[in-house]
């Protein structure tokens, strides 16, 4: 492999960085989906052109990019192909029970040969693809594009499911011992068998399966959604699992999200909202929402509302997803709470909602967005998950103590009102929760902290720019010598540094690589 020097043009002198064409590929799920976009926002807002990939549907549900960033913002909608068993129309998660997700996934595999097309049309300097998209490597390298891996989900997800590429395997119910540092999480029985349950179409009896170590071992950067101060020890096993050069790109919290904040001061569902809060008193309101997907059984349903009840709080609960004359509240349970509660059943404008100082908690499933949103504003946590990622953000914010999760069957799953009603005072008024509070709100310190998170950023981009792919000069024989400035790895920003130890951005190699770069000169 030839010596190359790190961002600099071989004489010795460097090069102001260049502005990247970067391309995206999330899967097809909104929570995804979201968290790609604001990603692809903020590139365009330092000047890098993004080539943002998705189906015609689930782009259209996307808020339009500001008008500031059109130039540098191109949406491509490329339709699915038609899987028998995918219903129609069906474009995301969101339009199909989760038993249809393995045909979603073919029909995702099935743009292949658009998006290889798209790519050798539009030479992008990366691609960033997600968890689903383990064919998308090959494509990358055959085209001597560079391609990283954007997890948004926390590290621990990955290293608890898929600990290493050796193929150890765990007791899934069990504390990792496997790992060099010790936690306490683990998943309920309960919960494996309904993920097993929940996951395979009854018709045909298939089930998604996705090469996710393929995924993860064949990037030439592996991107997470997290910071060192949320899981530090996680981001380095992860780095240690798989030889990846792992680099955080934080949160990504609402602070750093480009809103129309005057369209949303003046929406009619707002105002009637925030008069509502206003009449409250502070921190003394419970914001419930279990997310725009979460299907909710009868019976968990009817136990959550006399646990809310019962409970006696102050309640704003965000239940845009009941169907009505499928599931319904208990009767007379509006009434009854009228004067201390409201059941929206619309769209809510949630920021704005966990911004007011009448929210004193909140209750969640823990997906990872709505974790994000609720603690950057410092609110403790009454968890509810249901799915197996959710149950380790709940377990994991347990061990932080900034969250407390509500008691459940070790069997079934199962839980009662009384329950309910008894975590949600713990947590929001009883004097034994008044620690977990507290820690809420200096991990909200963290979660909303402008300054930490663009420096995340910072990091991010410049690992864009300054890793060097090298081509060895044979046609299709991808050798990659990885490198990152070294004045980045002097811990220029707050994130970057821990304790002596250098962080997030080091200096890797390909295995494929056969002599050691040079990035001194």
């Amino acid at each position: 492999m030839d010596s190359v020097s790190c961002n600099g043009n071989g004489n010795g002198k460097t090069d102001k960085p260049k502005a990247l064409h970067v391309a995206m590929l999330p899967w097809l799920a909104m929570g995804h989906i979201y968290p790609y976009y604001e990603t692809a926002k903020i590139l365009a807002e330092k000047g890098h052109f993004v080539t943002f990939i998705n189906t015609p549907k689930n782009i259209d549900r996307l808020p339009k990019p500001p008008k500031s960033l059109e130039p540098l913002m191109k949406l491509v909608r490329l339709p699915l192909p038609r899987v028998e068993h995918l219903p129609e129309g069906a474009e995301s998660t969101m339009d199909v029970p989760i038993t249809k997700n393995c045909f979603l996934q073919k029909a995702y595999e099935g743009l292949e040969d658009a998006v290889a097309e798209l790519l050798k049309n539009s030479k992008p300097d990366w691609v960033l693809y997600d968890f689903a998209a383990s064919w998308l490597p090959a494509i990358a390298k055959s085209l001597n594009i560079a391609c990283a891996h954007y997890n948004i989900t926390p590290a621990w997800n990955i290293c608890f499911f898929y600990p290493s590429k050796d193929g150890r395997n765990t007791n899934l119910t069990h504390e990792p011992t496997w790992l060099p540092f010790r936690t306490t999480i683990r998943l309920r029985p309960y919960e494996l068998m309904r993920a097993l349950a929940d996951l395979k179409d009854e018709e045909t009896g298939k089930m998604p399966t996705f090469d996710l170590c393929k995924a993860f071992s064949n990037c030439d950067l592996f991107f997470v959604r997290s910071s060192r101060e949320l899981e530090g020890e996680w981001l380095d096993y992860l780095a240690h699992a798989y030889n990846a050069p792992v680099v955080p790109v934080g949160l990504l919290p609402p602070s750093m999200q480009t809103r129309d904040v005057q369209e949303e001061d003046d929406n009619p569902d707002w105002v009637q909202i925030n008069a509502w809060l206003d009449s409250q008193h502070p921190s003394s309101v419970v914001y419930i929402g279990f997310g725009s997907e979460l299907k909710l059984t009868q019976q968990d349903l009817t136990e959550l509302a006399h646990g809310i009840e019962l409970s006696g709080l102050p309640f704003f609960w965000a239940l845009k997803n009941l169907k009505e004359g499928i599931l319904e509240l208990p009767e007379g349970f509006e009434d009854r709470n009228k004067e201390r509660g409201i059941v929206w059943k619309t769209w809510a404008p949630q920021l704005k909602i966990l911004a007011h100082g009448a929210i004193g908690g909140c209750m969640t499933h823990c997906g990872a967005g709505s974790v994000i949103e609720k603690l950057h504003f410092g609110h403790v946590l009454v968890t509810l998950p249901y799915l197996l990622d959710q149950a380790l953000y709940s377990r994991v914010l347990e061990e932080k103590n900034v969250a407390v999760e509500v008691p459940r069957s070790e069997q079934d799953g199962s839980f009662t009102s009384d329950s309910v009603a008894k975590t949600l005072r713990f947590a929001i008024v009883d004097e034994e929760g008044s620690t977990l509070r507290q820690n809420a709100k200096e991990m909200g310190k963290v979660f909303s902290s402008e300054q930490l998170h663009n420096h995340y950023i910072q990091d991010f981009i410049a690992a864009l720019q300054n890793v060097v792919v090298v081509n060895e000069g044979m046609e299709g024989d991808y050798h990659a010598g990885l490198i990152v400035a070294m004045s980045l790895a002097k811990g220029t920003s707050s994130s970057s540094t821990m304790g002596d130890e250098v962080w997030p951005l080091q200096v890797w190699y390909r295995k494929e690589a056969e002599e050691e770069v040079d990035v001194t000169s």
